[in-house]
Formats: C-alpha cells, structure tokens, sequence
C-alpha cells in the first residue's frame, strides 16, 4: 500500500512539473471542457495538447468522457489532495524555522 502511495505521489508531482499541463489543470478546475476548447488557449498543436493530457490521465488528474466524437476532460482532484498532504507535513517544519530566524533576527536588532 506504502509503495502505491508512493507511485501515485510521483505520478501527480511529475506531471505537474510542467507549466502546460499546470495550466489545464487549472483550466479544468473551474468547469470540464472539451480537448478541442483546451488546445485552442495553447501556442502549441493538438497532439502536442494531448500528449499532456494523457500524461494527466495517467497520473489519475484527469478523467475523460467520451461523447460521440467530442472528449469531454474533467479534473479529478485525489490526487492533488494527495500531494498537499504530503506537503503538508512539512508545515511544522517551516513554521519552526521561520520562527527561529524571527527570533535571530529580533535578538540582533537589539544587539
């Protein structure tokens, strides 16, 4: 179970450690749309816009329906919930240290 977690973690992160895919991700949070209607906001071709978005269905981010001829995508957030709670847990860890240089710096301007 730890060793899938893990996958699907690195599967979310590594798909979105591109500003293309970044950007429908954003797009598709607001409401499903069309492949068509999400390559026409991208310099890029069609089969350069699906390219991303299979690497989206496959890291379980998007989810496609398919209508006749027209794909409808819409976001699946899991695995975004997954990946900021893995974040998460290192909250602590920077509130800590943002403390500690708060407080060194506080000592130092009364020094």
């Amino acid at each position: 179970m730890v060793e899938h977690a893990h996958l699907d973690l690195d599967r979310a992160y590594g798909a979105l450690s591109s500003s293309s895919r970044r950007r429908l991700v954003e797009r598709l949070a607001s409401a499903p749309a069309r492949v068509t209607d999400l390559a026409d906001s991208f310099s890029i071709s069609l089969a350069g816009v699906s390219k991303h978005i299979r690497v989206l269905e496959h890291a379980g981010l998007v989810r496609r329906r398919i209508h006749g001829r027209e794909h409808v995508l819409s976001l699946e957030p899991a695995p975004l919930a997954y990946a900021s709670a893995w974040l998460s847990g290192y909250q602590r860890f920077w509130e800590e240290r943002i403390d500690l240089l708060d407080r060194r710096l506080g000592e130092a301007r009364r020094t």
